[in-house]
């Protein structure tokens, strides 16, 4: 992954595409080669095994919004890492509490090497509650998942890396745990998501190579001075943590609709307006130290993907 930061002049933003694993398979494969053929430089999907409580917007009236389909986060990645040659890959981000840190580590592994070297580890305290009642997963309070979150990291950089892991921790045990093959990237770039100032950066700042938000320019501008801050305090340089947002992509000719579009979207807008307003959001967003976008596709469609993608290439960030 590239560093982010360099003086005064903010160094230049990647683009990457965040599809819905809620689609067939043949259209998640189909977005992915879009993502390599337009040179997006990585592609994530995020990590459910159902929808949220109220679903996603999409059920037909009187269906049941968790019966909405969702594919499997990693068996996705997987198939992905064997059919995509280029892309860099992520789930964005594992819920931590869905896995044993150490069985993620060793699927993380795994991956890697089917990618030749390209995976990304997101992690993250996981927020969906409904996921974990259906499923008979705990889900404590916010501050149990804050701990399990940092302690996941700790033990899963370590395993990656160490012939032998022992862990005695509060929520996680590990006994002389070894990981073989190691991932062929050494170390293999770990993401922490999340926007928690007091907790969920402080992770980041201990373990991260990558840190995921959602925002607007102003709120990762002071999110990401708090975790600078942090690297400094654990020791590390916070230009070794790069800064990414997930921002929704709307192109809009027209400055009225794009307003009100913006309104509409509020804190999680990110990407709506005309191309010469996207410019300029994109330069607020690079001088607030992020250096990658990226766009979710819940809002695109097979049809207009690939559309946005290009002229978010060649319109907005090309200029």
């Amino acid at each position: 992954m590239t560093t982010r930061r360099g003086g005064a002049v903010p160094c230049p933003v990647r683009f990457s595409l965040w599809t819905s694993t809620g689609r067939p398979w043949g259209e998640i494969l189909e977005a992915a080669r879009t993502a390599e053929e337009v040179g997006c430089d990585g592609l994530w999907v995020p990590d459910h095994f159902m929808p949220p409580a109220g679903g996603y917007g999409t059920s037909a009236a009187g269906s049941d919004p968790e019966r909405e389909p969702v594919h499997e986060a990693w068996t996705t990645l997987a198939a992905l890492a064997g059919l995509i040659p280029r892309l860099r890959l992520g789930v964005l981000v594992s819920g931590n509490t869905y896995r044993h840190p150490a069985v993620l580590a060793k699927m993380a592994a795994t991956v890697d090497h089917i990618s030749r070297g390209r995976l990304i580890l997101g992690l993250g305290a996981s927020w969906q509650e409904n996921e974990h009642r259906r499923y008979g997963i705990d889900y404590g309070t916010a501050a149990d998942r804050a701990d399990r979150l940092d302690e996941a990291a700790a033990m899963i950089t370590a395993m990656l890396s160490a012939a032998r892991t022992s862990h005695h921790g509060r929520h996680y045990r590990l006994d002389d745990a070894p990981l073989e093959p190691k991932p062929l990237q050494s170390p293999l770039p770990l993401l922490i998501g999340g926007g928690g100032e007091r907790r969920t950066l402080r992770t980041a700042a201990r373990h991260a190579t990558a840190w995921n938000v959602w925002g607007l320019p102003p709120t990762l501008a002071r999110k990401g001075a708090i975790l600078d801050a942090y690297c400094r305090e654990e020791g590390r340089d916070p230009s070794a943590v790069d800064h990414t947002v997930a921002a929704f992509l709307d192109i809009v000719d027209d400055p009225e609709t794009a307003a009100a579009t913006r309104e509409r979207l509020g804190k999680k807008g990110g990407l709506v307006g005309t191309p010469a307003e996207l410019r300029s959001a994109v330069a607020a967003y690079a001088q607030a130290g992020v250096v990658e976008l990226i766009i979710p596709d819940y809002n695109l469609t097979t049809a207009t993907r690939r559309a946005a993608l290009v002229r978010l290439r060649d319109e907005v960030l090309s200029a």
